[in-house]
């Protein structure tokens, strides 16, 4: 590693973004692929979405096990286990011949992420000192993991569209080995500074079952119905994991997630309101681009280049939002992101079926809710890890990132219900127009997304701490002046 301090986070901080970008990317780069996926592959049209679903399962069950793992073992060699894991899945899913084979290399992908991401946070977290230095840290992060989403699918349509949807996959492969390179080079090994370092086996499989079970039981709930008794019966079976988890954590000497974290109230707000933020955001990206294709009837390419002032606007707007933060506090820049998110998501709301053009009804709300992204998802990320010691940095890591994996999965399993409910009303009452009834559901779900966001701001509110937000826009003047 470098002898100058400065330089050396510096290259820390652009290797660990990097990382992250493509962990974030993998969740919708296939998006736009998957009409070429399915003809290649022979899927049907109910397995196919199994594609995106068998890397959120993954990410969102095995986030907490991940941060965990990153205290107790080491931070920087989680990080490479997890890209090792990822660029192999990468690898193996590019070269897949068949619907099976394809699947459990996404979930495996979806594994190697969860190992990734909150390794790479508690870097930062541990790396950055708290107030303005990690406030510009976390800019960094969440423009990149913010932009992530709008990246992958512009990316999924170049690839798609110039080569092969194999292509979404590979390009994975050499990025990811390149940062394994890179990681000893860069970056410093950390851990837990604690007495013992015995593992909660039984805490780490039922959270994981559990959180796994819920997640597919939430993105299931699309394909057998909500009120189905296998959905029924997985969500009461998820809870009864997670309740038997949280008993062994209370009677567990080296618990896997220690309650004690949850004395912060800043850190329980952050993390419900990140859930909400997933539930209002994640599905936006799913609903827009069945928009563009399937009623504005632009081609996988078009509507990934679509996608750009979205990612460039999400970019700008978290670098502006970590010098907010240092400025306001982290409450009253979350509140405005919010706020931002749901004039967005109303706005979409009011998409014409017939006459609709980019210009006119895609590039405004997409700005709109590409500031409220980038105001939200930084700040949230400071106030989860605000407060913690060093040792419940990969808890508070994996914590933040759980709520907005199982958030996604929530919002996209609740809007797709309500999408193809009110759809499948208007064409049996006799509806002939394909588009006017696609553009109803659409713009149904977008509503109930406006309202997720609206409750993330009024939580906001009530839930985040006023005075810890305070204490962090002074603590950099304070230390500057000491």
């Amino acid at each position: 590693m470098t002898r100058d301090p400065a330089r050396a986070k510096k290259l820390a901080l652009l290797l660990l973004a990097m990382t992250q970008f493509v962990v974030v990317i993998d969740a919708s780069i296939v998006n736009i692929a998957l009409p070429s996926i399915g003809h290649a592959l022979n899927f049907s049209q109910a397995d196919l979405s199994w594609v995106v679903n068998a890397y959120t399962l993954t990410f969102g069950g095995f986030l907490l096990l991940g941060g965990r793992l990153a205290d107790l073992m080491g931070r920087r060699r989680m990080f490479m286990v997890g890209l090792v894991i990822f660029s192999l899945a990468s690898f193996a899913g590019g070269l897949a011949q068949s619907e099976a084979w394809l699947i459990a290399a996404r979930a495996l992908q979806g594994l190697g992420g969860a190992i990734v991401s909150p390794a790479a946070l508690s870097i930062i977290t541990t790396t950055f000192a708290e107030g303005e230095e990690r406030n510009r840290a976390l800019g960094v992060w969440g423009a990149v993991a913010g932009a992530g989403g709008a990246a992958g699918v512009l990316l999924g349509g170049v690839l798609t569209s110039g080569l092969s949807w194999r292509w979404v996959l590979f390009v994975n492969v050499p990025i990811g080995l390149l940062c394994t390179f890179l990681a000893p080079r860069v970056l410093v090994e950390s851990r837990a500074e604690v007495e013992t370092r015995s593992f909660d086996v039984p805490g780490a499989v039922t959270v994981t079952a559990g959180l796994a079970l819920l997640v597919y039981a939430l993105v299931d709930a699309v394909n057998v119905g909500w009120g189905s008794t296998a959905t029924i019966v997985k969500i009461v079976a998820a809870l009864a994991l997670l309740s038997v988890f949280v008993v062994i954590e209370l009677r567990a000497r080296s618990p896997l997630m220690p309650f004690s974290i949850f004395r912060l109230r800043t850190l329980r707000g952050a993390d419900t309101v990140a859930l909400l933020i997933g539930m209002s955001l994640f599905s936006m990206f799913f609903f827009v681009s069945l928009y563009m294709q399937q009623v504005l009837h632009f081609s996988a390419l078009k509507a990934g280049l679509s996608y750009l002032p979205l990612a460039f606007g999400i970019i700008l707007s978290a670098g502006a939002a970590s010098a907010a933060v240092t400025r306001f506090g982290f409450k009253p820049v979350l509140v405005t992101g919010l706020l931002f998110v749901a004039g967005g998501l109303f706005w979409f709301s009011r998409v014409p079926a017939h006459g609709g053009t980019f210009a006119g009804d895609v590039l405004g709300p997409s700005l709109l809710a590409a500031v409220g992204l980038g105001l939200s998802f930084v700040p949230v990320t400071i106030a989860a890890v605000t407060g913690t010691r060093p040792h419940e940095a990969g808890l508070a890591s994996g914590l933040v990132n759980t709520a907005q994996q199982v958030g996604g999965a929530l919002g996209l399993a609740i809007l797709a219900t309500v999408a193809n409910s009110r759809t499948n009303a208007l064409l049996h009452s006799g509806q002939h127009d394909v588009a006017a009834a696609l553009t109803k559901g659409f713009e149904q779900a977008f509503l109930v997304g406006t309202g997720f966001a609206l409750a993330g701001a009024l939580l906001t509110v009530v839930l985040i701490s006023s005075r810890d937000s305070r204490a962090h826009s002074t603590s950099t003047p304070a230390a500057d002046a000491a």
